[in-house]
């Protein structure tokens, strides 16, 4: 991933401003420390930093069309370029970026390409003719994006806050799947599929059509100029990512140039459950893998940097976001640029153990449309800010937006959990993979039950987190908390103290609204307790939340992981690792 950063209409024109704007890029030049750019067009400023993975040599941005008369600085990546660029015979291309279809684009189709792009982005195109300018970003907000407005009538955009927050009078998240243009100063929904608007959907489960749309995501991820890799946790989602690129890999540009093994990568304290299952799964892919160990006091020495780095106070991301980041120090100084990473399965499918509850398929479809939609300020921000903080860039098929629209048009009644018929969490995914012919992966890794990151990596990172704010927040500051932070009131120490980290990076009013709201607990717990009264009194939002489910669903009884339609090995879990009967 790369940064962006735009001042638009500012109405200063001096070296002065030029300056400053770009001493405010170089704060995202983590997100791309292979080059800057900077494009002015009177008092309009665009900025580049650059991560280059396609076409490092001549790639740099901002990109422009033939007479520099748009140019366009774009975080992502566009898996149909090619096709792209056989639809534009007339256009003479300067470079192989991926993204300079962007600006001929727009030349033959103003602002209605944007549904064209197969991929994920967010950019800014200043077009010098008339000096008006539009942004995007990308359907679901796997790329971040900010705006803010100054004092002085300049729009300010920037792919992190830190690249705005001490010049705008206010900012905010640029919503997904929107459009901003500055004829019309207001924003515009570009992605609007059925699923959407939360309609219902009918299509009949196909499991080959599920397993072909899948496949189709990650092959298109495996485009790229420089070396990469795969995040294996050993959980079914990674592990499936692992598994199609592994099938894939071979025949990829990457492969030939730098190695036919694809590389996997696992991080956790030693002996967690990921740890071993990761291993696992990546002996039988034949990865070259690589384990990184980590200790409770290695992560919370790196929780201020972390803070700074994904721009957030949630207690759930913020203890996933650490390890994360460890990991991504890791890769990155393995020569490695890019990774492919499982996020995104448990919303589109309903994969967290509260579903369990869900009353009926209408109120299960709801709740996964619910928590796509929030995606961007959960799981795509820690996946995008905390690899992107040592420059390497990660990739999610589960949320390709083609992948999202077929997941989501089938009938949710295949999604519910069943146990009667032995359906647990996401069957209908793990069943698109269960090929007996030429299996993916092992029965028990396939059918392993779900495990929060931060506790899949060990659980004493949890209660070391737990008992390093306890020694920093006291009780009397928790019984002024509501005096002290009467926005998203923290409800433990835990919270607290991520947040006094966060104000003190970020204390703008409207970064503290970046953050979504409600007690500091995990983002469905209220729908959870609406489903099922015992979660009314659990404040923690790691996946112990769950552990009636556990309990019910896996210790009392074991149960067939091939499901109701064919018998197959019988497996009990014990703190979150499947062991076979």
């Amino acid at each position: 991933m790369c940064g962006i950063l735009a001042v638009l209409g500012c109405g200063d024109e001096s070296q002065g401003k030029r300056v400053h704007v770009l001493e405010l890029s170089r704060r995202l030049k983590h997100r791309g420390p292979d080059w800057s750019g900077l494009h002015q067009v009177a008092d309009n400023y665009l900025c580049h930093q650059r991560l280059a993975i396609i076409d490092p040599a001549s790639g740099d941005q901002p990109l422009y069309n033939e007479d520099k008369s748009v140019a366009v600085a774009v975080n992502g990546e566009i898996y149909n370029h090619e096709e792209l660029r056989e639809r534009l015979p007339g256009h003479r291309f300067r470079t192989g970026s991926d993204c300079e279809v962007i600006a001929h684009l727009y030349e033959e189709h103003g602002e209605s390409f944007i549904d064209m792009l197969d991929g994920v982005f967010s950019f800014v195109l200043l077009d010098a003719r008339d000096h008006s300018f539009i942004a995007a970003r990308d359907a679901i907000g796997v790329t971040p994006l900010y705006i803010g407005w100054g004092i002085d009538g300049s729009v300010w955009i920037s792919s992190e806050m830190k690249g705005l927050n001490d010049d705008c009078e206010h900012f905010e998240i640029f919503p997904p799947g929107n459009l901003y243009s500055s004829k019309e100063k207001c924003f515009k929904r570009w992605y609007n599929p059925p699923w959407f608007s939360e309609v219902i959907p009918s299509v009949p489960y196909d499991p080959l059509r599920l397993r072909s749309a899948f496949e189709k995501a990650v092959i298109k991820r495996l485009m790229t100029d420089v070396p990469f890799g795969v995040l294996l946790s050993g959980g079914l989602d990674s592990s499936l990512v692992a598994a199609v690129a592994a099938r894939h890999f071979a025949g990829t540009k990457a492969a030939k140039r730098w190695g036919t093994r694809l590389h996997s990568f696992c991080v956790g304290l030693e002996g967690s459950p990921d740890l071993k299952a990761a291993k696992e799964v990546a002996d039988h892919l034949g990865t070259v893998h690589h384990e990184f160990n980590f200790t409770v006091q290695d992560g919370i020495d790196a929780i201020e940097d972390v803070i700074y780095h994904i721009e957030t106070y949630d207690v759930t991301t913020i203890r996933a976001s650490t390890l994360m980041f460890q990991m991504s120090r890791k890769i990155k100084a393995l020569g490695v640029k890019m990774v492919i990473s499982g996020e995104g399965a448990d919303e589109i499918f309903g994969g967290y153990l509260y579903f369990h509850k869900a009353p009926n398929k209408e109120e299960f479809h709801q709740e996964t449309c619910r928590k796509i939609k929030a995606l961007h300020q959960y799981d795509c921000l820690r996946a995008n800010k905390a690899t992107s903080a040592w420059g390497l860039e990660v990739r999610v098929p589960f949320l390709d937006k083609e992948f999202i629209d077929e997941a989501m048009s089938i009938d949710p009644e295949w999604k519910m959990i069943r146990p009667d018929l032995g359906r647990i969490e996401k069957w209908i995914l793990r069943k698109a993979f269960d090929d007996e012919e030429k299996p993916f992966l092992p029965k028990h890794i396939l059918y392993r039950q779900k495990e929060q990151f931060s506790d899949g990596v060990g659980y004493s990172w949890i209660d070391g987190l737990k008992d390093h704010a306890a020694s920093n927040v006291s009780d009397k500051m928790m019984s002024n908390a509501k005096f002290i932070y009467p926005h998203n009131t923290p409800t433990t120490k835990e919270a607290y103290y991520y947040r006094m980290i966060f104000e003190r990076y970020f204390p703008q009013s409207s970064a503290i609204l970046t953050v979504p709201g409600g007690p500091s607990v995990a983002c469905s717990t209220a729908k959870a307790i609406e489903w099922d009264a015992q979660w009314s009194g659990n404040l923690d939002p790691s996946g112990r939340a769950a552990l009636g489910v556990h309990l019910s669903a896996y210790e009392q009884d074991t149960i067939a992981v091939g499901g109701s339609n064919k018998p197959g090995p019988m497996e009990t879990v014990v703190n979150g690792v499947a062991i076979e009967s």
